[in-house]
């Protein structure tokens, strides 16, 4: 009786080991191009717009702030990514000026119809406007001397798919600009240490960070450096206090 209960035991061991098995390698709740990346081992923040207004966000000078921080200057083209209403597209359009380009992408077909009323009605003949995908920015390759991640990053619901779609747009000495807030992913936010980890995971290095007032958060400038790995060499960062954490 005692080898029978042993084996069944094992049995049920067996079988419970398999199903967390099986549960791990179903993907099937994934983009199939996301598939060949690791998935990131955090939890996603539900989209939501930015609670402060437009004039808000003016009246402490935050897209001023930032775009000093990220040198704009006339003549640069520019990637607006996760735009929704546009609040960083129209100050970048006026910032770059008739010589610059302003490409603002978001994944919410309804922000990008509204995006593009406003985008006309302003009269912005420099800006163009892009549906995007949550594994995949869709920009042109070699196209942008910098890219504005702005209160968004923490709603990347596939990270290490879409840096690594992401890094073939930059220009030479292109940059992606992150602006959020320290706090867990889930609460609209993301600690710095594992936005440092993801990007560096897929090859790119933290130039500037810093904290201000006028942002509400953070601000961290990331440039690629060396070769872009292959997606199976890609490692998942962990969230702090994980036993498996990088």
């Amino acid at each position: 009786m005692r080898l029978i209960a042993a084996l069944s035991l094992a049995l049920l061991a067996s079988l419970a080991n398999g199903c967390d098995r099986a549960a791990q390698d179903d993907q099937s709740d994934r983009p199939e191009t996301a598939r060949q990346f690791p998935r990131a081992s955090r939890p996603v923040s539900v989209h939501s717009e930015n609670g402060a207004s437009e004039q808000a966000r003016d009246d402490r000078r935050e897209a001023t702030t930032v775009m000093d921080l990220a040198h704009i200057a006339p003549g640069m083209t520019v990637a607006d990514i996760g735009a929704g209403e546009g609040y960083y597209t129209v100050r970048l359009a006026e910032r770059v000026g008739t010589h610059g380009r302003v490409l603002a992408q978001d994944i919410d077909r309804g922000a990008i119809e509204r995006l593009g009323s406003r985008v006309e009605r302003e009269r912005l003949d420099n800006v163009s406007i892009k549906l995007g995908a949550e594994d995949d920015p869709m920009l042109p390759e070699d196209s942008f001397d910098r890219v504005f991640m702005v209160h968004m990053y923490h709603e990347v619901t596939e990270p290490y798919a879409f840096l690594w779609r992401l890094r073939p747009a930059l220009r030479e000495h292109g940059q992606v600009v992150v602006v959020d807030v320290d706090r867990p992913t889930d609460q609209h936010g993301i600690p710095p240490k594992l936005l440092f980890c993801e990007l560096d995971h897929v090859g790119f290095r933290l130039v500037e960070f810093v904290r201000k007032p006028e942002l509400a958060g953070y601000y961290a400038q990331f440039e690629a450096v060396g070769d872009r790995p292959e997606p199976k060499d890609i490692q998942p960062c962990r969230q702090p206090g994980d036993a498996k954490g990088r």
